[in-house]
């Protein structure tokens, strides 16, 4: 750190305006990311221990829930703690150690979803070769290239803003450190880590949004070529969960994240990050098994061996 760094915590300044109602969104927020934590808990159990979900869907799927978890989990207790404490200090060390787990999943989970949209395009555009393509050995080294692209790039750029002089303001306008927040708090010359964080969030986004439109493009493409509209339908409804997974990440994501000046709207970021650390989390697991019968059969077999086993 530089000599001019005198902050040795920040406080998370929370939601004010509403910080008498504590222990009510104490509550609310409570039930939400139990909920949440149960639902992607169940699916990465499922998905773990179910013969019929040995695909790659589910793989994804699988890996993708587990980090929902940790993505929710490096937030929303401390959101708790101010609720219901008013606890809204946080170590320097620390405060970044969480800007760095929240951005690094965040990244990750947007080249997920477009290896995910690459996924279901070879199911449906090339169905005779779909196992020969996604085999084992192609999802795992597709899932550690997107770690180890996601850990460099994201490693960069906070060690970056970690550099930067805090000798001013400590209080972050946020419920968590978030990059744009603490880049805003800096007392030094902050525009090469705004550009930094800018890029690099532009090219995740924008790369991984690339992608997940032309994987869609091909999938509409033939779909509208089959012959049947039974066929049509069934071939959309593997796909409009994760469609609307899609839509859910990028718009919070995209609003938060690809403008210019961090400086801009930081208050209205927080209302888009709580549906981004809370909202979709929930949602996901409901979404993605809601309409997937694989997935019903897979729960009901296993509550039936439980039973079994009692």
């Amino acid at each position: 750190m530089e000599n001019r760094t005198t902050v040795q915590e920040f406080t998370l300044e929370g939601f004010p305006a509403v910080q008498h109602l504590g222990r009510l969104l104490f509550s609310v927020h409570l039930l939400a990311y139990l909920a949440s934590m149960t639902g992607n808990v169940v699916i990465v159990s499922v998905v773990c221990t179910s013969a019929h979900l040995k695909t790659p869907m589910y793989f994804f799927l699988g890996i993708f829930s587990f980090f929902e978890c940790c993505f929710t989990s490096a937030v929303i207790p401390k959101l708790l703690a101010i609720f219901l404490l008013g606890k809204q200090t946080i170590s320097f060390v620390a405060c970044f150690i969480q800007a760095f787990i929240f951005v690094f999943i965040g990244a990750f989970g947007f080249l997920l979803i477009a290896v995910m949209s690459v996924d279901r395009c070879v199911a449906i555009c090339k169905p005779l070769h779909y196992h020969t393509i996604m085999n084992l050995r192609t999802c795992t080294l597709l899932i550690m290239a997107c770690l180890t692209m996601t850990f460099t790039l994201i490693t960069w750029v906070v060690g970056k803003v970690s550099r930067l002089s805090f000798c001013g303001p400590h209080v972050i306008p946020h419920f968590f450190c978030d990059i744009g927040p603490l880049i805003h708090l800096s007392c030094s010359d902050t525009r090469a880590a705004e550009t930094l964080a800018f890029s690099l969030a532009f090219l995740i986004i924008l790369s991984s949004l690339i992608i997940t439109i032309i994987a869609y493009s091909s999938i509409v493409v033939t779909i509208v070529r089959l012959p049947s509209a039974k066929e049509r339908q069934k071939a959309f409804s593997t796909c409009s969960s994760h469609l609307i997974v899609l839509s859910l990440m990028y718009g919070s994501c995209v609003f938060i994240y690809v403008k210019t000046k961090q400086t801009s709207r930081l208050e209205s970021n927080r209302e888009a990050a709580l549906v981004n650390t809370v909202v979709t989390p929930l949602l996901n697991p409901v979404i993605y098994t809601l309409r997937n019968k694989q997935v019903h059969r897979a729960l009901r077999e296993t509550v039936c061996r439980i039973k079994i086993s009692r």
